[in-house]
């Protein structure tokens, strides 16, 4: 049976962009990016994006669609990338799916529903009822109305709790009613996916040389430039913003800066395993010491049988 989609995963500094982009070439195939950073159109070195020839080379979708101005949810994504995928696939096209947003990849593959929209004013009292009564009054209240949401988590869970409370409130639905019409692509295709990891070790010496080269080839400056922005709530997050903004306001030294970007991306690194772990869907490839071209050639070995 043909593979339609390809899925390669796992965590930042693994080498997925490089093997996605040699096993394209290979196949002839175009990538969908599955990164929540590489969307933006202005910040291209403390993202890591790639290389205007790789883009020029293989097609790519879903990098540099928006400015770091904009708002873009995971749902805006699911909607646009869904949409593209069942049209490329009519038309035979092969596909590679790259990136380390587990959100994004979990949407992909097994939908995501955009519910009721938000009301802080209600958020608000449901919080002041939890400090008053206690959470598990809130927790009493989802059991009555939606059980199956209830029993996926505790009354600990205080946040999403509110959550499912504020989409009945607004809606007249439980929150488990749009979670049954979520649709993603797995099971409507033929999907591999597989997860890139490295020793942790050596994954943290390639976090901290690529921070260091990111600085030699002017993320300073580059943050310069996006501090001038009205940066959107998704965009802030970006890794880099926040350490060398305080940079150039004086708050840390370069140094210091560098260091802080090193330590919080080696702490995004393990935040991406740990979520990735959890899918047993994904075949996992020891990275370690393979180039890009070896591992798409192994997994073109996988695929082939």
């Amino acid at each position: 049976m043909r593979t339609d989609i390809i899925f390669i995963v796992g965590p930042t500094a693994t080498g997925k962009s490089d093997a996605a982009f040699r096993l394209a070439k290979s196949a002839g195939a175009q990538i969908i990016s599955c990164d929540s950073m590489l969307i933006y159109q202005e910040p291209r070195i403390i993202t890591s994006k790639p290389s205007k020839q790789m883009l020029d080379e293989v097609k790519h979708h879903f990098i540099n669609i928006i400015s770091v101005e904009e708002n873009y949810s995971v749902f805006d994504y699911y909607k646009q990338c869904i949409s593209l995928i069942d049209e490329l696939i009519k038309k035979d096209t092969p596909l590679i799916a790259c990136g380390g947003t587990g959100l994004y990849v979990k949407a992909l593959l097994d939908g995501i529903f955009e519910g009721a929209g938000r009301d802080d004013a209600l958020r608000e009292r449901l919080r002041r009822d939890a400090e008053k009564h206690g959470n598990l009054y809130l927790y009493e209240k989802l059991k009555k109305i939606d059980p199956q949401t209830a029993a996926k988590f505790s009354a600990n869970d205080l946040k999403r709790i509110i959550r499912a409370l504020e989409v009945y409130s607004l809606s007249g639905k439980p929150i488990s009613a749009f979670q049954k019409e979520a649709r993603g692509i797995y099971g409507k295709y033929n999907i591999k996916i597989f997860g890139f990891k490295v020793d942790r070790e050596r994954l943290y010496e390639r976090i901290n040389k690529r921070v260091g080269e990111m600085f030699s080839e002017g993320a300073v400056r580059e943050v310069g430039g996006l501090m001038t922005k009205n940066l959107s709530l998704t965009a802030e997050k970006i890794i880099g913003i926040k350490e060398i903004s305080g940079f150039l306001r004086g708050e840390l030294s370069e140094q210091e800066a560098g260091e802080l970007m090193k330590k919080n991306t080696r702490n995004f690194a393990k935040r991406q395993f740990t979520w990735f772990n959890k899918d047993k869907r994904i075949e996992w490839i020891d990275a370690d010491d393979l180039s890009p071209g070896r591992l798409s050639e192994k997994i073109l070995k996988e695929i082939e049988g």
